[in-house]
């Protein structure tokens, strides 16, 4: 385990950033600001800047801005249909993905999301594929740079969470209307099953 400091409060800043932005509770917005603080106030003495300073670089992001970044899992059964989720916030259908946690690799990002939105363990077998999605105002308003993996499931149980409004293998001629560019990546992820099922 690493003694240096700064992943952690990485993370920090990175938990109290995001509930910043997000909270709709003051009460928890307090303790946000209360997390900024104390990470402004020791990358302050580690930097040796001052952390009113540090704090308000910490609230504009350190470095240039950057895309985000994404990861999904591609899962198939036994036939060749791939599991998807209706997304609760569009109604429509895609992979079980998304953002990558700081001190996460893409990879881990994968099997995370798909236990989380599906209860399925699954083991990534191979890269499908980087896409880059440009700010769309169907979708976000920031550029998205995704990984997609092709897995297998190796456990758990198929079961929705809070961001779904079902789960279900399709056929990928006969999904009624995809998110986003996901129907592109999940052909090329079909591709990649049958290349390895064929050996």
């Amino acid at each position: 385990m690493t003694t240096d400091p700064l992943p952690l409060l990485e993370k920090i800043q990175a938990i109290a950033k995001t509930g910043l932005h997000y909270s709709k509770d003051p009460y928890d917005a307090e303790r946000y600001r209360q997390l900024l603080e104390l990470a402004s106030e020791y990358y302050g003495r580690l930097l040796e800047a001052p952390p009113q300073a540090v704090r308000e670089q910490l609230l504009k992001d350190l470095g240039a801005v950057t895309p985000k970044v994404g990861s999904g899992a591609a899962v198939f059964d036994a036939g060749g249909r791939i599991l998807l989720m209706l997304r609760r916030d569009n109604r429509r259908w895609c992979m079980p993905c998304g953002l990558v946690e700081v001190g996460e690799t893409p990879e881990q990002c994968a099997v995370r999301e798909a236990k989380e939105e599906t209860g399925l363990e699954v083991r990534p077998l191979e890269l499908v594929g980087v896409f880059t999605r440009f700010p769309m105002k169907e979708y976000t308003a920031f550029t998205l740079v995704s990984t997609v993996y092709l897995c297998e499931a190796v456990g758990g149980e198929l079961r929705g969470s809070h961001e779904d409004l079902g789960l279900a293998y399709w056929e990928l001629d006969e999904v009624p209307v995809w998110h986003g560019h996901q129907e592109e990546q999940a052909r090329l992820a079909h591709a990649l099953w049958r290349k390895r099922r064929a050996g």
